[in-house]
């Protein structure tokens, strides 16, 4: 099994998007890539954390790419600092690894978006996972508790099967 971590504005709705790709076996939400291994919803301002979703899933029915593809379809990557109706930098977007070889995949595909918008600048941090910090409870599957909550993400997304624009690239 593999992991990443996904910045994507509201983790409420990133997470409830990424749960129901096939191949992804877990998802939890949290704060990663502060400045502190402690924070908590009231200190992220002050820690500088982005609210972030682990995704483990296994490779062999959900490849990185297809991953990252499905996130690409979903965001904004060219917001600074944030994305629907959601203003900060704990709702910046960002792709954090553990494991150095996803580094090539994710830079890869961020090279192939930059290029098909004319070369405009992403807004997508692409750095090593540090300081993830698991959320408060109550954010942990918070839109299968709570079915109205506020999303920004359009989560039928999820069952739309992705098609790599960049495959013949």
């Amino acid at each position: 099994m593999k992991e990443i971590y996904l910045a994507g504005g509201c983790f409420w709705g990133v997470e409830a998007y990424f749960a129901q790709i096939e191949g992804v076996l877990q998802t939890r939400v949290g704060y990663a890539n502060g400045q502190s291994d402690v924070t908590s919803y009231d200190l992220i301002a002050h820690t500088d954390h982005a609210e972030t979703v682990y995704i483990q899933y296994n490779p062999e029915i959900v490849s990185l790419r297809e991953i990252l593809l499905y996130y690409f379809r979903v965001i904004d990557p060219f917001a600074v600092n944030h994305q629907g109706n959601d203003y900060g930098r704990q709702y910046r977007t960002g792709i954090y690894y553990t494991d150095g070889a996803d580094r090539a995949v994710a830079d890869k595909l961020m090279q192939q978006v930059n290029q098909e918008n004319g070369g405009r600048a992403l807004a997508v941090e692409l750095e090593p996972l540090k300081h993830f910090i698991d959320a408060e409870d109550y954010h942990q599957d918070y839109l299968k508790k709570n079915p109205n909550g506020y999303c920004h993400i359009d989560q039928s997304l999820a069952k739309v099967p992705v098609v790599d624009p960049y495959a013949n690239h």
